[in-house]
């Protein structure tokens, strides 16, 4: 079976684990509203923006936010983050190991380029 080169990896437990522990990512979780920048987050969180970035690295990381990329004809694009997902869920498996499920949102097309472009730009 091919691998949907669009299916977002599977986190590190620990990761998702310390990203929902923190205060600020939690308070991030529940005030995004839609696909906002950096500013807009620090701005609704009243989180200072350093904190913000360092703080959405890891949500990126655990697989809880995804970060779209807005082209614009100037060239200067802009970056705006949407939740990621709709449920994680943690369970005991019959060999007693943790298993971690997170629910991702179906995305858009717009959504699938945004989210290819921007991976494109981390690599070059």
């Amino acid at each position: 079976m091919e691998r949907d080169p669009f299916a977002p990896d599977a986190p590190d437990t620990q990761d998702v684990l310390d990203a929902l522990d923190d205060p600020d990512c939690r308070t991030i979780i529940e005030h995004i509203d839609g696909a906002m920048t950096a500013n807009d987050i620090a701005d609704a969180c009243d989180v200072p923006l350093s904190t913000t970035y360092r703080k959405l690295d890891l949500l990126s990381e655990a697989s809880l936010l995804e970060e779209q990329v807005e082209l614009r004809t100037d060239g200067r694009h802009t970056t705006r983050y949407i939740l990621a997902f709709d449920e994680v869920r943690i369970t005991l498996t019959e060999d007693n190991a943790i298993e971690l499920i997170i629910e991702h949102r179906e995305q858009s097309p717009e959504e699938r380029l945004s989210e290819l472009w921007s991976e494109v730009q981390k690599e070059t």
